[in-house]
């Protein structure tokens, strides 16, 4: 009963980090892995999915309809953005990250304006799971199993649709993609929006279990640059195969130190991936 419990902890726990990490950094995975843009107002883009998901909930909205609309209200900030700002600045790197930068000290002067310190909370639905003396939130299992279903629709976007045979051959060869009649302006749009929308559903996603502040995005944008970082260039294989990897160290570092002593071991354990694999985990799978 004793083992049978600790397992069954260690793979909530895991399945949670997994959600979180994943999550948290598929959005910035996209654009970067398609665009090369680092977006530094990321956090605030899963900021602005919370709070559209909370006012959409708060209109009588079931929680599923109101992260729908939370990562739709993203992506149409997205576009947006895309359109008066990104798009001017296509192969400036140190430019979009300034750019960026500036506009997420915007955006969270504009929501604590607007909505004040902090805004309505979301309950957390589903109750809680019991095996033993073991309890732990539905919620946080289906977070889980929600990063996976994510993986699965974004897969099937960039495998089975024609934007994604064209968003596939512009990442490999932007030149050689534009001289075939590829869009590479209109893909890197479409980009950008698709993005913003997972960032604005992973935002709604964590809004029940988190106070929203204009400031909660930056409680993510260290998982989001880990995970996308660690991953390297592939979109898919890379965030899935590093939100896994580092929840397998965050798990029982957690477990033995704290939460404090987690989110160190996943720090330390990313700048050893780092070093040894400065192309991520999906340069190795690339090589092999």
């Amino acid at each position: 009963m004793a083992a049978a419990e600790a397992i069954l902890r260690f793979l909530v726990l895991l399945l949670s980090f997994f959600g979180t990490l994943a999550l948290a950094g598929i959005g910035l995975a996209v654009i970067f892995g398609i665009m090369g843009i680092i977006n530094f107002a990321h956090g605030e883009f899963i900021m602005i999915g919370a709070y559209s998901t909370s006012i959409a909930y708060g209109a009588g909205l079931p929680l599923a309809g109101a992260i729908l609309v939370g990562g739709l209200s993203t992506g149409l900030f997205g576009l947006v953005v895309e359109r008066l700002l990104i798009r001017h600045m296509y192969d400036r790197l140190i430019d979009t990250l300034v750019a960026t930068w500036g506009l997420s000290l915007i955006l969270i002067q504009v929501v604590q304006i607007q909505f004040g310190g902090s805004f309505g909370s979301i309950p957390i639905p589903f109750g809680t799971f019991q095996y033993g003396s073991f309890s732990a939130s539905m919620y946080k299992i289906a977070l889980g199993l929600t990063a996976l279903g994510l993986f699965a629709a974004t897969y099937a976007v960039f495998t089975r649709t024609s934007y994604g045979l064209q968003a596939r051959a512009a990442m490999q060869n932007k030149e050689m993609a534009r001289s075939l009649g590829v869009d590479t302006g209109r893909i890197y749009m479409l980009t950008f929006v698709f993005g913003s929308v997972l960032s604005g559903i992973a935002g709604g996603l964590f809004a029940p279990l988190t106070v929203l502040t204009p400031t909660m995005g930056s409680g993510y944008i260290v998982e989001a640059f880990v995970t996308v970082i660690v991953g390297g260039t592939n979109v898919l294989v890379g965030t899935f195969g590093a939100a896994l990897s580092l929840g397998l160290i965050q798990t029982p570092a957690s477990q033995l130190f704290g939460t404090l002593g987690g989110r160190v071991a996943l720090l330390v354990t990313t700048i050893l991936i780092i070093r040894v694999l400065p192309e991520g985990i999906s340069g190795v799978v690339a090589r092999d």
